[in-house]
């Protein structure tokens, strides 16, 4: 006898819809490879929106486009913006009536730059399968996503389109690697629903919590001259590498007591210098450096809390340029408050149980010392969010994978998700 999601409140026939995954798993396959093909670094994201906008077409979604205001990074959840927001924007899919439960389905299509693509095996944003994996920027964080939700939908619609028996929007955002402006100028527009599941690359785990993340610029001033007269002059990268160990000291510091939600996460708090910047000639010395850093920091800091640490740790540094010439610090992206899901959120707990009925095995509830759009929903809008997606590899680095089969076990458990979702409106039975 054929299951049926009557376990989970419903009577979908759950060997029907995983068949219809698994028949359809090479289409998601293909508009993986479309999506990897368009490079969504920032600033340059509306190929990438075009291709999902092709597909949630193809799916029968009502597609409209929503920009992002100029002024944003005025608003106090805002992170500062990178570049200007015109001819960019977030894309809307929505399917099904426009009543009843309400489950919204956030991924981001910007990706990170491919610098160096030299060091790559393959050109990074030439789609390449090899065996089990699918190789490109953007294939893991976060496109790889995109083609275990439209598979999960693809599936569902054909099996029973009747499933979405309520509102079910997916949000296609820009500038989460940066900012998080896209979902939060999605949020102050309305785009909310009861439940928010984000397909990032969690390894079919549900990540559940994030620390905060700030970007800062660190502007160090020396002074410029002939490198024949180095040795008289004075070189802000040599005092880099003085401000770097300094932060080093604070980033052991936030690390010797972790709070609850990063338990298990070994070394939650790092600092990491992304970018130096300096100088224009070989033979000169520079006249400026800039570090551009990334500071993971405990979620009981604000924002304005992890700047002033960062200023009190260059401050103490013991040189007497720096004492004199004080380095600038200033917010140069992410203002992201750290983020944990309540212990024991009824949205855990629906979508763990649709992974153990589409998988055979309970998801672990994790945390990263990272951050995702689902901090504004849960810090902000009172909106319970996890996020749950595939199985990648070498994220933000050379080589990016995602392993396809991962792909086609989340579209199961999502697939079980929504129909349970939408059979038991509120976790009814």
């Amino acid at each position: 006898m054929a299951s049926t999601f009557a376990h989970l409140g419903g009577t979908l026939d759950a060997d029907r819809l995983d068949a219809a995954i698994a028949s359809r798993a090479e289409d998601a396959f293909a508009f993986l490879e479309r999506l990897v093909a368009a490079p969504s670094t920032v600033g340059h994201e509306q190929d990438a929106q075009l291709v999902v906008e092709q597909e949630l077409k193809r799916l029968g979604a009502q597609v409209e486009r929503l920009s992002i205001p100029d002024g944003i990074g005025d608003d106090p959840l805002a992170g500062v913006p990178q570049t200007s927001y015109e001819g960019r924007g977030d894309l809307i899919g929505r399917l099904g009536p426009d009543e009843g439960p309400s489950l919204l389905l956030n991924a981001h299509v910007d990706v990170v730059p491919a610098s160096q693509p030299d060091l790559w095996t393959s050109p990074p944003f030439e789609p390449r399968r090899d065996g089990d994996r699918l190789f490109g920027r953007g294939a893991g964080d976060m496109k790889g996503g995109f083609a275990m939700t439209t598979l999960a939908l693809d599936a569902l619609l054909t099996v029973e389109p009747e499933t979405i028996d309520g509102s079910l929007t997916f949000l296609s955002v820009i500038e989460e690697e940066c900012t998080g402006n896209g979902t939060l100028a999605a949020a102050r527009a309305g785009v909310l629903a009861d439940a928010v599941i984000l397909p990032e690359p969690t390894g079919l785990d549900m990540l559940l919590a994030g620390v905060g993340i700030l970007w800062l610029d660190v502007v160090i001033l020396g002074r410029s001259a002939h490198a024949e007269s180095a040795d008289r002059a004075v070189n802000p990268v040599d005092l880099a590498f003085t401000v770097v160990h300094a932060l080093r000291g604070l980033e052991r510091e936030m690390n010797t007591e972790v709070e609850p939600s990063m338990r298990g996460v070994e070394h939650p708090y790092n600092i990491n210098v992304g970018m130096i910047e300096a100088g224009d000639w070989h033979s000169s010395v520079p006249a400026r450096a800039t570090l551009s850093l990334r500071v993971g920091h405990p979620t009981s800091w604000s924002t304005d809390q992890a700047m002033s640490k960062v200023r009190g740790a260059i401050d103490a540094i013991d040189d007497p340029w720096l004492r004199d010439h004080p380095p600038t610090v200033r917010a140069s992206g992410f203002r992201a408050k750290g983020y944990a899901m309540a212990v024991g959120d009824p949205l855990a707990k629906r979508f763990s149980d649709a992974h153990l009925a589409a998988n055979g095995d309970a998801p672990a509830e994790i945390a990263m010392a990272s951050t995702t759009d689902a901090r504004l929903y849960l810090n902000d809008f009172a909106v319970p969010a996890l996020c749950y997606g595939p199985v990648a590899h070498d994220i933000h680095g050379i080589d990016e994978s995602v392993e396809l089969s991962s792909i086609v076990a989340g579209a199961r458990t999502l697939a079980h998700f929504i129909a349970d979702w939408f059979a038991r409106p509120g976790g009814t039975a």
